[in-house]
């Protein structure tokens, strides 16, 4: 298996509005409690994203305070979480950086703090049984390009930073 990239939960405002500081926890937790109304995908659509920003707010103390400011999409993913924040259906959105890169209207104000991230990871593999597997590792090495690194950070993720070799597998 070859790690591609990594994404992390990010931070988004609507375009022009102030970008507060959430660069530790606590400075997190001060940001959350100060904003009008915060949006992220709901646990029950099934994405880990949601999952693990309801778990955020329990461990920094404030899941019962954020509750009632808190505006779930109808529908799931980082897209729907978006267009709320583009919209002014809610004034923070936390997802997925990669999902929130694309939305116009809006900026990142960056990732959640270290100790409070969960990090995604792309991963490529060749089957032995593959059809085309020359062809399927050509495509792996490709995305392991510094060409292919520069379009995957300007996706909202992090390019794997280790070099490609032909005999490297993780």
């Amino acid at each position: 298996m070859t790690v591609l990239a990594r994404s992390g939960i990010g931070v988004a405002v609507r375009k022009g509005d102030p970008k507060a500081d959430i660069s530790s926890p606590e400075a997190l937790k001060r940001t959350l409690l100060a904003a009008k109304s915060i949006a992220y995908t709901t646990p029950e659509q099934g994405g880990l994203t949601g999952t693990h920003v309801h778990q955020m707010l329990d461990r920094l103390g404030i899941a019962e305070e954020m509750k009632s400011k808190t505006i779930f999409p109808k529908s799931p993913g980082g897209a729907a979480v978006g267009l709320m924040i583009a919209n002014g259906e809610a004034e923070v959105g936390v997802h997925q950086l990669q999902e929130l890169v694309p939305i116009p209207d809006i900026e990142i104000v960056g990732p959640l703090p270290p100790d409070l991230q969960n990090t995604l990871v792309f991963a490529a593999a060749v089957m032995a049984t593959a059809a085309a597997g020359l062809a399927s590792k050509a495509l792996i090495d490709f995305l392991r390009t510094p060409g292919a690194a520069s379009v995957i950070k300007g996706k909202g993720m992090e390019p794997d930073s280790d070099e490609p070799t032909s005999s490297k597998s993780r």
